[in-house]
């Protein structure tokens, strides 16, 4: 089977997810402009990447993260100040895929966010990254949940 040379490649997705986590620390730390992060990011980073998904979900967060955290604010066990900057990083990126990119299934979502909170976050805290997405995507994926 011929590969789709106008798809991205997966491991260019990681990537992308991988270096997003360290971006929106970066924001959340120092507000600093969707522009000069993404600028910062790339100058940084040579690897393939897929730039298109880091490029729309980076915008697509800064500009909207409080109507993003209000995906996920009533399925938190605490106030959203209290989150950890990291799992509110990926609980703001698994909210972005599963609202915006529904050409990403559910569980790749739910995976390699949980897999980010492996790498980045505090002891587990995998775990309540796992419980708050699968709430997610129980309510905007239960169709695609329905059907698997």
């Amino acid at each position: 089977m011929a590969e789709d040379s106008s798809q991205p490649k997966i491991s260019h997705r990681k990537k992308a997810r991988n270096l997003l986590v360290q971006a929106f620390y970066q924001w959340q730390l120092a507000q600093g402009s969707a522009s000069d992060i993404e600028a910062q990011f790339r100058a940084d980073n040579a690897a393939k990447i897929d730039w298109d998904f880091f490029h729309q979900a980076l915008v697509h967060i800064i500009t909207k993260s409080e109507e993003i955290d209000q995906t996920f604010a009533d399925k938190l066990d605490r106030q959203l100040s209290q989150l950890d900057p990291i799992e509110l990083a990926l609980l703001r990126l698994g909210s972005f895929e599963f609202t915006e990119r529904i050409d990403v299934p559910y569980k790749v979502v739910i995976n390699e966010y949980v897999d980010l909170a492996k790498k980045y976050g505090a002891t587990d805290s995998h775990k309540y990254i796992n419980g708050v997405l699968d709430k997610l995507a129980k309510q905007y994926r239960a169709l695609e949940i329905e059907n698997a």
